[in-house]
């Protein structure tokens, strides 16, 4: 009785199980059609759906890039249009300008001597000025990579000029102490050294000015302390254990690890060189003097400009200033291949 109930048992499990599979078999493609019937539509939605809110968000982007576009737009782009198109007429402040062509730029060449006596300062300024606060800025950061304390008092108070920034203030204290009788003059009297005022000698006058720059060695210097730091320390340990010493490491790991971030002070520098105009403008009381000795580029471009009213033929020089700058980055970039060395770049 038992294996009889038993066996009954389980041929009706065995027919309920044929019975559920045919079931699900033959039924399979309704369910399948209805879900496939199904989901087009509610995809079609999720794709109608997917490009509103994509739209949202570029919308979105827009209204947050809207003060920068604008302030870009206003403030660089449309005054450096009107600026390339009185670079080609006459226009003195007053009365509306008059379409001259080329002869500005001609006129650059041929009859202003005084524009190529300011290139001249311009150019050896930026040779005195970017090499000397460079190489400060350098010896300053590898002192402080050295220090064990008040690293961080010491790299604020070397920044402060740097945040000084060109002001006026800045240049006026520099001429009173590079002046007659000044502090500088004082100093050089004890010692037996009666040159008198720098700022009222043309041969002192530029250097004088270079001088204030190389003061401001700050930003630089904080710069080359970062890149100092992501040097990694092995390679002194190995260096040290192959008997090198300092100037030794200094010179073929240092310098060679640093190349980067000197290469980027280097190009940083040269620019805002180009561009120097407050101390020269403060140390000559905006006359470019003692004979022209410190009328620097961006110094004339104002006088020219602001004080006698020829804002066409002040236009073309700061053009030919933008194309100089930019030519003078691209050979910077040019010769950069040959000795800036990028860690992770292969060999050969």
């Amino acid at each position: 009785m038992g294996f009889s109930s038993t066996a009954r048992t389980a041929r009706t499990a065995r027919t309920a199980a044929r019975a559920a599979t045919a079931g699900v078999s033959a039924g399979s493609p309704a369910p399948a059609a209805a879900a496939g019937a199904g989901t087009a539509p509610s995809g079609a939605d999720a794709h109608g759906r997917g490009h509103r809110p994509r739209r949202e968000r570029q919308g979105a982007a827009w209204v947050f890039l809207s003060p920068w576009v604008l302030g870009a737009t206003v403030l660089t782009l449309l005054p450096m249009a009107v600026s390339l198109y009185l670079s080609f007429t006459d226009y003195n402040l007053f009365d509306p300008p008059s379409w001259i062509g080329l002869r500005n730029y001609a006129q650059m060449f041929t009859e202003d001597p005084r524009l190529l006596r300011s290139v001249g300062n311009t150019v050896l300024y930026v040779l005195v000025a970017v090499p000397l606060q460079l190489a400060l800025a350098l010896a300053v950061a590898v002192a402080l990579k050295s220090m064990r304390r008040g690293r961080s008092f010491y790299r604020s108070a070397f920044y402060a000029p740097s945040l000084l920034g060109a002001s006026m203030s800045v240049a006026l204290v520099w001429r009173a102490i590079f002046n007659d009788g000044g502090t500088v003059d004082n100093l050089l009297g004890g010692l037996g050294l009666h040159l008198g005022g720098w700022v009222n000698r043309p041969g002192w006058a530029l250097l004088s000015v270079a001088l204030l720059t190389v003061w401001q060695f700050g930003a630089p210097m904080v710069i080359f302390l970062a890149g100092l730091q992501q040097i990694p320390q092995d390679l002194y340990e190995a260096a040290e254990v192959d008997g090198a010493g300092r100037w030794r490491k200094f010179a073929s790991i240092t310098l060679p690890m640093l190349s980067p971030v000197l290469f980027f002070n280097l190009v940083l520098q040269t620019i805002q060189a180009f561009q120097v105009f407050t101390p020269a403008y403060a140390v000559s009381a905006g006359r470019g003097g003692p004979a022209d000795s410190t009328l620097f580029y961006t110094l004339y471009l104002y006088e020219r400009g602001f004080t006698a009213s020829h804002m066409g033929y002040a236009s073309a020089m700061a053009w030919m200033l933008l194309l100089a700058v930019g030519i003078v980055t691209a050979v910077l970039f040019r010769t950069s291949r040959s000795w800036v060395f990028y860690a992770n770049e292969e060999a050969g």
